[in-house]
């Protein structure tokens, strides 16, 4: 099983990390994105699209990283993961769709302008960072993971972006239950950090 990943994109860190979590053997191939090696002819055969991360599992190529997500905690048969239950399985799949929403529109966004210099207006993201971690915060009142005692796809999904948004500018002082929520994702057997780069209010 190999994974096309870059070590600073966050899409790419929640696979790596669940990965590991999961402790099932995988082979980190780094892209090159500064160079455009995500824009070859031989990358665009696994991903038209042009971006990572991308899973080749023996020949079974995934891209998208919910999608991954999803197809690893099915292949593995991990239903504490991703919960076949039709309403708990709904659950999971709003917080994916927040995660390739208001997360990558909100503190994703906002680390992309200070990390990679994309062109966003860093008020407007910002803010809509913090609105997303409000609603987080609120939903983490009495849970310890986003559906309840125990971790699943969603909140990998999830993690990245929220552990690195001081990089970006957005503090995460001011919600101590998104806080302590990293530090019990943190301290699950198998965690992988993503990058960390001195820059912003992380500088």
């Amino acid at each position: 099983m190999k994974l096309y990943y870059h070590p600073l994109s966050g899409h790419a860190h929640r696979v790596h990390l669940f990965l590991s979590l999961l402790g099932v053997p995988y082979e980190l191939i780094e892209v090159n994105l500064a160079a455009g090696a995500h824009k070859a002819p031989e990358f665009l055969k696994l991903n038209s699209f042009g971006q990572v991360p991308v899973l080749d599992d023996d020949g079974t190529v995934i891209a998208d990283s919910s999608a991954i997500l999803v197809y690893l905690a099915r292949k593995y048969g991990r239903t504490d993961w991703l919960p076949e239950e039709a309403v708990a399985a709904a659950r999971v799949q709003k917080w994916l769709s927040v995660a390739a929403g208001e997360i990558a529109y909100g503190p994703c966004a906002a680390r992309l302008v200070t990390v990679f210099g994309a062109d966003f207006r860093i008020e407007e993201v910002i803010a809509r960072a913090h609105r997303i971690l409000s609603l987080i915060e609120a939903e983490l009142d009495g849970r310890r993971f986003l559906l309840g005692s125990d971790p699943v796809i969603a909140d990998i999904a999830l993690y990245s972006y929220i552990a690195n948004a001081p990089e970006g500018n957005v503090d995460i002082s001011a919600y101590p239950h998104v806080r302590d929520w990293l530090a019990r994702i943190e301290a699950l057997p198998g965690f992988v950090g993503f990058r960390k780069t001195k820059i912003g209010l992380a500088a």
